[in-house]
């Protein structure tokens, strides 16, 4: 068994004209992100997101060496700006095989892709706990997979930037 250690980045500097996936971190974030501590283990390989809001904050959480994957990507959502994000997402998890807005990404999309990339990373390093870090509603349908439960919506409520999502004992190749 592999722990698997689920963390969503940090505060992000939102700018509603460019597409969520390019927005770095927030002037502010960097001091929360450095003084946020969740026992994550020292001797655990670390991978993150390409996106640039978490390779900052595995940068800032991980001195060591970091494994960008292009799969571990959020959620993928055009540019345009959702004044009611929660309440645009949210009913997504319920019907996951269709997008939720306009070019966005399916759900169940999105988990298929995200957990490809946690199964490479898995077989990659048999036996490694990992550290991955990326964002809070590809983490949440993830975390539904592993654990066979329903979405929990009202954790994924709740999360915080940064935020531990999930800690998990997983084989080392899950189907």
């Amino acid at each position: 068994m592999t722990a698997l250690h689920l963390v969503r980045h940090g505060r992000p500097a939102v700018d509603p004209a460019t597409p969520a996936s390019t927005w770095p971190l927030a002037a502010g974030a960097y001091d929360e992100v450095v003084g946020w501590s969740h026992g994550l283990p020292a001797g655990a390989r670390w991978a993150t997101s390409p996106e640039p809001k978490a390779r900052a904050t595995a940068a800032l959480l991980h001195p060591g060496p970091l494994d960008v994957v292009e799969g571990l990507a959020e959620h993928r959502r055009d540019a345009g700006w959702i004044s009611d994000f929660p309440g645009t997402v949210e009913p997504a998890f319920a019907t996951s095989d269709r997008p939720a807005a306009p070019g966005w990404e399916p759900l169940d999309d999105c988990r298929d892709r995200v957990l490809e990339a946690v199964r490479g990373l898995l077989t990659a390093a048999p036996g490694e706990d990992l550290v991955l870090v990326g964002h809070g509603t590809a983490w949440t349908v993830v975390v539904a997979t592993l654990t066979g439960r329903e979405p929990d919506l009202d954790r994924w409520r709740v999360l915080g930037m940064p935020d531990l999502v999930a800690s998990l004992e997983v084989p080392t190749i899950i189907g």
